[in-house]
């Protein structure tokens, strides 16, 4: 198995304010998957991401990528394996405001040991003319291509999508969501995506709904459609 989450707690807060967000999270994903997390907001949804991703800590259980526990290591070894092993992307897209697209995207493939090819990437991405602008200077779809070249030039195992079309219109939002099934096509990445949007499901290998910080559904998607055919 290559992702397992097993037993996963989390709260916020102390004494009466405490807040339990996860409670007890059990599932796994294959390699290769597209895995979409479901839910409301305050379902827990974007807490498992960050925990998966070694952004937070759970309180208790643990998540194992092949065989390795994050909870077992040390913050050094744990912050090489989100260099090697995860890439994220936000739904504000965090890009370096006086670094060129071009640039942007490098920093993530300093952070690889085998990281993709940059100029390949960007013509993939459809940035490839646009590389010497600043982020300003694009619209919001192409600064969150541009998001989404930095997490995959490093080639990770995981691409972690939280809300990666949140800020977006239908269209360019469409648009990201082909070029992460695309990519995770070409590729052979895991991804984890986070939304709230039910329509998004649709084109995913997997769907996990959390509600109230619980599982209430883990399914393969047994009838999944492309991107073109998702609408909401």
């Amino acid at each position: 198995m290559f992702l397992e989450i097993n037993g996963i707690k989390k709260s916020f807060g102390e004494g009466e304010g405490r807040v339990e967000v996860l409670k007890g999270i059990d599932a796994q994903i294959e390699k290769g998957e597209i895995c979409v997390l479901l839910g409301p907001s305050g379902s827990g949804k974007s807490t498992l991401l960050n925990i998966i991703g070694g952004i937070d800590s759970a309180d208790s259980g643990y998540i194992s990528i092949n065989g390795e526990k994050t909870a077992d290591m040390s913050e050094k070894a744990l912050t090489q394996y989100r260099r090697k092993h995860l890439g994220y992307i936000f739904q504000m897209y965090n890009l370096i405001p006086n670094l060129n697209i071009k640039e942007n995207v490098e920093v993530g493939a300093y952070l690889s040991d085998n990281p993709l090819n940059t100029d390949e990437l960007l013509k993939s991405l459809g940035l490839y003319e646009h590389r010497h602008k600043l982020p300003n200077q694009l619209s919001g779809g192409q600064q969150q291509r541009t998001a989404i070249g930095r997490a995959m030039v490093k080639n990770p195992d995981i691409l972690l999508c939280d809300e990666p079309t949140g800020a977006l219109d239908y269209k360019t939002s469409k648009e990201i969501l082909k070029l992460i099934s695309d990519l995770n096509a070409q590729y052979g990445n895991t991804v984890i995506m986070v939304t709230h949007n039910d329509a998004i499901k649709n084109m995913a290998d997997r769907v996990i709904k959390l509600r109230d910080g619980v599982i209430r559904k883990n399914y393969i998607n047994e009838t999944k459609l492309s991107v073109e055919e998702l609408d909401w």
